[in-house]
């Protein structure tokens, strides 16, 4: 039967879930953008903020209406009054800082990628799973309304078998930009590649193999872009890319025996998509495009998982975030590219 319609979202009013009490671990750009989002569509309590310096957690309380600021994060996740830590830090500090709170007996939403590998993901994972607490990361595109309307297409067969999936995701940044620095586990994969790894693997399952991959690397030395192809058994294909030198095209793309689905750029915000059905009329879906505006969503799930006494969400499964950060790690072990720590530790050892 020819599709006809969108499926409905399933998105409940983010300010319906619970309140709970949050510690920023972090006062960058992104926690500026996820605390300003909870304030103006939920009703969770930004109760204190966590930095390296009085100073910066002072003026980040005061920008957020924070209750209480700390010039460490060790103060920070031993506060009674917080329920659930934020994660906010650069990618090579989230495996420290979500043990940290873990260890303390908070919950955690780290932001994406939870770690720099497989491996940290797991150890993170295993440290929730012994404390008992809520542990997800912070991968808000599968939490926006949109996607649960193309997660409803994709369970009800609207598309047929899948065949294909494909992303990419490009920006340029220039020599002075955190991207660019080795010892902050810059480079495409992590900041941007996360995007396009976790759209191929939601849609196709976390065992995808790599292919293939290339790149090359930015001014600074560091792997500039990359591309992957990868294999979804005898059925099924993946293509991805990320860069951090040229702007791209950002569009993400699922082809099936029914139809394909077009998300326009950019295709991990929300924003309008395409179904192309064999048979039948395209369908539209539109919203307004409010980027980072809407880091809400993953929020009011993460308050009512844990209201309900659950530590996960099944809108991403930690076992999930561990297989495309495997799929990640092959595509690194393709390219020859390790993070600043992997380079320290080999220099020292004198390899």
């Amino acid at each position: 039967m020819a599709l006809t319609a969108l499926p409905t979202p399933r998105t409940p009013d983010s300010m319906d879930a619970p309140p709970l009490r949050w510690g920023i671990l972090g006062t960058g750009w992104i926690a500026d953008q996820f605390v300003g989002s909870l304030r103006r569509h939920t009703r969770q309590v930004i109760q204190a903020v966590g930095s390296r310096s009085a100073e910066s957690a002072g003026a980040a309380a005061a920008r957020w209406g924070a209750l209480t600021a700390y010039g460490s994060y060790a103060a920070l996740v031993v506060d009674p009054a917080v329920d659930i830590v934020y994660v906010a830090t650069p990618h090579n500090f989230h495996l420290p800082h979500a043990l940290l709170a873990i260890d303390a007996g908070k919950h955690v939403l780290v932001e994406k990628p939870v770690g720099l590998s497989a491996a940290e993901a797991r150890a993170i994972h295993g440290a929730a799973t012994a404390q008992g607490v809520f542990a997800m990361e912070a991968m808000w595109t599968l939490f926006l309304p949109k996607y649960d309307v193309i997660r409803q297409l994709l369970a009800d067969g609207a598309l047929g078998t899948i065949h294909s999936a494909s992303a990419d995701m490009g920006e340029r940044f220039g020599p002075e930009h955190r991207i660019m620095r080795a010892d902050l586990a810059g480079g495409p994969m992590l900041d941007l590649g996360t995007y396009p790894a976790t759209f191929v693997t939601w849609v196709l399952g976390a065992g995808l193999e790599v292919a293939g991959a290339v790149g090359t690397p930015a001014p600074t030395g560091l792997n500039g872009q990359f591309a992957s192809v990868l294999s979804g058994g005898a059925d099924a294909v993946a293509t991805i890319s990320a860069s951090i030198l040229d702007e791209s095209p950002t569009v993400a793309v699922v082809g099936g025996t029914e139809g394909t689905l077009w998300v326009e750029r950019s295709f991990y915000r929300p924003g309008p998509f395409t179904v192309v059905p064999a048979e039948g009329t395209e369908l539209r879906w539109q919203e307004e495009p409010v980027a980072h505006d809407a880091l809400h969503f993953e929020a009011a799930e993460v308050a009512r998982r844990i209201s309900a006494g659950e530590t996960g969400s099944p809108l991403r499964p930690f076992t999930d975030t561990i297989g495309t950060l495997a799929v990640m790690d092959a595509i690194r072990a393709e390219l020859g590219t390790e993070f600043g720590e992997a380079l320290a530790a080999r220099e020292a050892a004198g390899g």
